[in-house]
């Protein structure tokens, strides 16, 4: 028979309150009283009932998080960081996974499985300003990434166009002047896309740079393969470029593959700069240099927000925006001037 809470109790003299102090974190229990509990669970292998505790608590100490796709790796590490980020707070992450698509990031909001949890961190990019009213949720949501609409909740992202202005001038003050940007997306309104190459165009400005659409070329996906297919197209139109801006690090990859088995140097013939500071930019031949946008921050700071939510009712605190600071990591890419 499985041991209960009334045998810990039993076994180690105290209190069937002191016992339960003690398995839900009670702060004002003495260190001495605490070891004896802990051991007598130990010993009698007793294993809390965290159904009724989530009862009893409203709280089920589990929170869940939503990315658009696993594969991508941006949102592999940066789920892997929120995971542990609440791990450290002794919280379960479920993890859903949306593909970008705003028909699934909008079901979600409203699916039963959220019951489970205490509440959501969200990457959408599906989703626009005109899904305002379906983010009035009744718990916790925490928005985590590049979309810039004025919706009402927190948001916690990253400093985009700042961050890709200092990238781009990064490459100019390593004396490249025919940069080309990878990664654009017309038919985004308010996103990473148009963002980025936002702070391209005013770094361009900036330098006295004209800027030219024949090495601007378009990604709607951010993957390996459309780096390089984007790549192959920049070499086919026969424009002249000394150095590639990838908007994220996979496209930057992608790129730079293509740019060696065309026989370009990289960083001799082409400088490459990424963006994200992914684990693999640090391996690959050449490393690639980056941007990292401060996504330890980005994923600490979601979690704690989230916490802040579900420990005063997610109602009395107004929506908050919180911008992660970012730096250049210089590596054989692009070395800096």
């Amino acid at each position: 028979m499985a041991a209960t809470l009334r045998d810990v109790a039993k076994l180690a003299g105290v209190s069937f309150k002191t016992v339960s102090n003690v398995i839900n974190d009670y702060p004002h229990v003495r260190p001495a009283t605490r070891e004896k509990v802990e051991r007598a669970i130990a010993e009698l292998g007793y294993k809390p009932n965290m159904s009724a505790r989530s009862l009893r608590s409203g709280r089920t100490d589990t929170i869940a998080l939503a990315v658009p796709e696993l594969n991508l790796s941006y949102f592999a590490e940066l789920a892997g960081m929120i995971i542990a980020a609440a791990e450290e707070k002794g919280l379960v992450t479920l993890v859903e996974q949306t593909g970008g698509d705003r028909e699934r990031e909008l079901a979600l909001l409203h699916s039963p499985r959220l019951s489970m949890t205490d509440g959501l961190i969200i990457s959408p990019l599906g989703m626009g300003q005109e899904d305002t009213e379906a983010l009035n949720v009744p718990f916790p949501l925490v928005l985590l990434g590049e979309r810039t609409f004025d919706w009402p909740c927190d948001h916690v992202t990253m400093r985009n166009e700042d961050a890709a202005r200092a990238a781009t001038e990064y490459l100019i003050g390593s004396g490249r002047r025919r940069i080309a940007a990878i990664g654009e997306n017309e038919a985004e309104v308010m996103g990473s896309a148009r963002l980025r190459l936002r702070g391209y165009r005013e770094a361009l400005a900036a330098h006295g740079i004209e800027y030219d659409e024949r090495l601007v070329v378009r990604a709607t996906l951010w993957h390996r393969a459309d780096g390089a297919r984007a790549m192959r197209e920049l070499l086919e139109r026969g424009v002249p470029f000394d150095a590639v801006f990838g908007f994220n690090d996979t496209m930057a990859l992608g790129a730079m593959r293509v740019l060696q088995e065309a026989g370009l140097r990289v960083p001799e013939d082409v400088a490459v700069l990424g963006f994200d500071d992914l684990d693999e930019a640090a391996y690959s031949i050449p490393s690639l240099t980056t941007v990292d946008p401060g996504r330890e921050w980005l994923a600490r700071t979601a979690v704690d927000t989230l916490l802040e939510r579900i420990g005063r009712g997610g109602s009395d605190l107004p929506p908050r925006t919180k911008l992660a600071d970012f730096s250049i990591v210089e590596r054989e890419s692009a070395p800096g001037g």
